[in-house]
């Protein structure tokens, strides 16, 4: 599943896992579509950044398959993306909307 975030000033599109995980560390269901209104945001937005300082660091995408000890492998194996890393576009939009009084909203892409 591909997420589509929205506001009136922005939009980012993000891969499902991720983004479940993020709308639920702003204490979000994690349900998609769904929205949360600009009066909302700033606690939103903060709960995220509480969240991301405990956790931010594990990576964001399912647990790579553990290989063997060859140089070759290492070299293959695709580089861990933390939770922080893919929060940073979602929480510069969320920045935005906040600025702008504009509500966050997210959909299936």
């Amino acid at each position: 599943m591909i997420v589509r975030f929205h506001t009136r000033f922005g939009q980012l599109t993000m891969h499902g896992d991720a983004a479940v995980a993020l709308l639920q560390a702003m204490g979000h269901t994690g349900t998609v579509p769904g929205a949360i209104l600009a009066a909302d945001l700033p606690a939103a937005r903060a709960s995220l950044e509480r969240t991301l300082e405990k956790v931010g660091g594990l990576p964001s995408g399912p647990p790579q398959a553990a290989a063997a000890d060859d140089e070759e492998d290492e070299r293959d194996r695709e580089p861990v993306v933390t939770l922080r890393t893919r929060a940073v576009p979602l929480l510069e939009l969320m920045r935005t909307a906040i600025d702008r009084k504009s509500d966050l909203m997210w959909e299936r892409a």
